[in-house]
């Protein structure tokens, strides 16, 4: 619509080739075109002295807040991998403590077992020697009267088949003899 007035004001006949915004040989372009530079001049400076100072400020204070964060975030991190760093350590020392614990444990109870095992083996010893000098003990007692015993019976013997006593000493001698032939 703005256009037909436009074309209404242009001479009858007259016609721009290209651009028609670009035409200029109109006379309405070149006023359009010194306002709008006019205009953009005036814009460019009201914002260049008012409003750009303060958006160039709001900026500094935003790169200044960004950098102070990032600071504060690279020390943090900082003290983060110190901190892992530290506990990592303090995992390591508790496992090495832990494992020399272990080790300790194992170690005393291994000691007192072998000390445990050395005192049973004392005490085993001690009463097999007193069983064995019971049963050395019990077989000379069972052998000195086995002589006495086998002495006694052949006596009876002697006497039951012959009805006569046979001397005591022969008898003594004989059972003697044999015992010691026998090992007795």
């Amino acid at each position: 619509m703005l256009a037909l007035p436009l074309m209404a004001m242009v001479a009858p006949g007259a016609r721009a080739e290209g651009m028609p915004q670009l035409d200029f040989g109109n006379p309405y372009v070149i006023g359009q075109v010194i306002w709008g530079a006019g205009i953009f001049l005036v814009l460019y400076l009201l914002l260049s002295r008012s409003a750009l100072p303060k958006v160039e400020k709001v900026l500094g204070l935003r790169r200044q807040t960004i950098e102070n964060d990032l600071e504060i975030a690279h020390k943090a991190k900082a003290r983060a991998d110190d901190a892992v760093a530290e506990l990592r350590q303090a995992r390591k020392n508790a496992m090495a403590e832990a494992q020399a614990n272990v080790d300790k444990v194992v170690e005393e109870a291994r000691v007192a077992a072998e000390k445990q095992t050395q005192e049973m083996n004392a005490r085993l010893g001690a009463e097999i020697r007193e069983a064995e000098a019971r049963v050395a003990l019990a077989r000379e007692t069972a052998l000195g009267s086995l002589r006495q015993i086998s002495t006694d019976t052949a006596e009876a013997l002697i006497h039951q088949l012959s009805g006569s006593s046979a001397p005591v000493d022969v008898v003594t001698s004989k059972v003697d003899g044999v015992a010691t032939a026998r090992g007795f």
